[in-house]
């Protein structure tokens, strides 16, 4: 029995009923041999951290664009926020641990440069608006084929909270753990940079959820836990989850919406369409001006636009 074998055995011997098994994948678009040391979605984790667009996530603004600062998140470390909670929350539910770090240090790699002031750029070109999601399945399976198992897949498809359930559970709590890491962490970068105060924030975030980062951490991920222990669903309890889309509310209203960056990064991102979208002959086989665009990084993005629309100063 070699090394995949064993840790296979031990998934069915101590994993949840209700967990996915490795050796129960549905399989690749393109059938591979079984690999003697890592089960199917331990080989997708690597893949994923192997790829090019894994490591342009280092580039990629979360929240708030170029700040003054080495400790503000960017898209890569989010994703490792993201992961190191999907992985906390699949061990106490006994589910798959790899399948849950497989999504979720795969469901960002789609995402625009400048955080979600690029897709409000990108959705002028389309019909209805622009969805990471959308573009990081894309991403994995036609851009930079990565031959991921139909599990990952799913779960990176499904991760947003507009799209349909996540067939596995472990989808289901990369979901949650997406959504807890990105309103904790954006809070604290808010705070850090000046734009809100931890008074600011609702009456209701901070009896429920707690008045710091740890506490509104392990309330929100113990919530998920608690709730979704041996239940049909991963889930939260109706009081914690009304509070966490309470604190979501306010970070609409009080972050997400800034107006002067959010004015710069579109219109950055809007001529360089404009430019793919008459000059095609420039884009790598295979690619559409939105993904030649939505590839980018922030500085890459920065530096097309000069290249393109500034070529005195780019020389």
């Amino acid at each position: 029995m070699d090394v995949r074998q064993r840790w296979e055995r031990w998934e069915d011997e101590n994993l949840s009923p209700r967990a996915c098994r490795s050796a129960e994948a549905k399989g690749r678009e393109r059938p591979l041999e079984p690999d003697p040391v890592r089960t199917e979605f331990q080989r997708d984790r690597d893949r994923v951290v192997h790829s090019k667009a894994f490591r342009r996530l280092k580039d990629k603004t979360q929240v708030f664009l170029t700040p003054e600062g080495d400790h503000y998140r960017v898209r890569l470390t989010h994703t490792l926020e993201v992961t190191g909670i999907a992985r906390t929350i699949a061990r106490a539910l006994r589910l798959n641990e790899d399948l849950a770090e497989a999504i979720c240090l795969s469901h960002d790699v789609g995402h625009t440069p400048f955080g979600h002031m690029g897709e409000e750029a990108l959705s002028r070109y389309q019909d209805g608006p622009w969805r990471h999601a959308l573009q990081s399945l894309r991403v994995v399976e036609e851009l930079e084929p990565l031959n991921l198992t139909w599990e990952v897949r799913d779960g990176i498809v499904n991760h947003s909270w507009h799209r349909p359930l996540p067939a596995t559970l472990e989808g289901q709590v990369g979901r949650f753990a997406d959504r807890i890491a990105y309103l904790s962490h954006d809070v604290d970068d808010a705070i850090r940079a000046g734009v809100i105060a931890e008074a600011d924030l609702p009456a209701e975030v901070h009896a429920v959820l707690g008045t710091t980062l740890g506490e509104r951490y392990d309330t929100m991920v113990g919530d998920v836990i608690a709730a979704s222990d041996d239940a049909e669903e991963v889930g939260m309890s109706p009081r914690v989850l009304e509070a966490m889309s309470a604190l979501r509310r306010f970070m609409f209203a009080n972050v997400y919406i800034q107006k002067e960056q959010q004015a710069r990064a579109v219109f950055v991102l809007c001529r360089l369409m404009e430019h793919y979208l008459e000059h095609p002959e420039e884009l790598p086989d295979g690619f559409t001006a939105a993904d030649c665009v939505a590839g980018m990084t922030d500085e890459y993005a920065l530096r097309d636009f000069e290249r393109v629309y500034l070529p005195l100063r780019h020389r």
